[in-house]
């Protein structure tokens, strides 16, 4: 199959239309943070460094960390973004740019997010690293894709709907799983594993009501007292944030493995908020880079 130019978009210097990065200049192995600045944080720890670019919010340096060749890319806020992102390195990896054709062989991603994030459960306070296994996407955006019913959960999909009374003019949710390889890999035994809600926004979604009302007043309610049961025994939700599940879903439909882990910077249960947060992020960027 051929890709057009107003389907795959190719800058003239032969970088993808957005992120402005070249197949040469991407690495196996991905990490995305949401702030740019964070990225030289990331990048600080690297050993070597063979490229810096920056477009828009799209912030990218490729090096070295402990022998192992590393991208760390800043994707924005939202499952919007992600969309851009994932479908823009998955075309870098398996691509030929020259040919507008797919490569013969796959080429297997390894992504991890690292990002902040709100806790709901009493056992998530500030400072906690959580390992997203499943996420739950408010925000709608796997259900625009064919084959979403293959990389979903759709029994969970039920209960959460069925528990939460779901208003359906708010779109239907959507449970995308993290690789379970790479959880193993990244969580280990220090960080906290759980279901995590992807949210459409920063307010509202979340529960926040300022000036506005939101539709459910006991959403957040409901959503922390829900329960789902695996093989692997019971799973409740243990956080708020923006991006996993559209990282989980499009990776695990692109052939990609990808998780997401946060760090808890406020405790909707407890009512706590730290906002110096980024002095401790560094923690969980190390964890991170030691284990990818």
């Amino acid at each position: 199959m051929k890709y057009e130019s107003s389907e795959l978009i190719i800058n003239e210097d032969g970088s993808i239309f957005h992120l402005h990065i070249k197949p040469e200049q991407l690495a196996d192995k991905i990490i995305l943070v949401g702030d740019p600045g964070r990225v030289d944080t990331v990048a600080s720890h690297f050993e070597t460094k063979e490229c810096n670019l920056q477009s828009r919010e799209f912030h990218t340096i490729t090096g070295t960390y402990k022998g192992k060749r590393i991208t760390v890319l800043s994707t924005g806020i939202g499952c919007d973004n992600i969309d851009i992102v994932m479908n823009e390195l998955d075309a870098l990896a398996n691509i030929n740019f020259e040919e507008r054709a797919d490569k013969h062989e796959h080429r297997t991603l390894t992504i991890v997010r690292i990002g902040t994030c709100g806790g709901l459960q009493p056992e998530a306070p500030l400072g906690t690293f959580i390992a997203s296994v499943k996420s739950i996407g408010f925000d709608g955006l796997l259900n625009y894709y064919a084959g979403r019913n293959d990389v979903c959960d759709l029994e969970m999909e039920k209960a959460f709907v069925q528990h939460m009374n779901w208003c359906p003019q708010k779109g239907a949710p959507y449970v995308a799983t993290a690789n379970a390889s790479l959880i193993e890999q990244v969580a280990g035994k220090d960080m906290l594993r759980g279901i995590t809600v992807a949210c459409g926004g920063f307010y509202g979604p979340q529960g926040r009501q300022v000036r506005l009302r939101i539709q459910d007043p006991n959403q957040n309610e409901k959503v922390e007292s829900f329960r789902y049961k695996t093989s692997e025994g019971e799973l409740k939700i243990c956080n708020f944030e923006m991006e996993s599940s559209a990282l989980a879903g499009l990776a695990a439909l692109l052939g990609h493995r990808a998780m997401t882990c946060c760090m808890v910077i406020a405790n909707r249960y407890a009512k706590e908020m730290n906002t110096e947060y980024k002095n401790s992020i560094d923690n969980l960027i190390q964890l991170v880079l030691d284990r990818i």
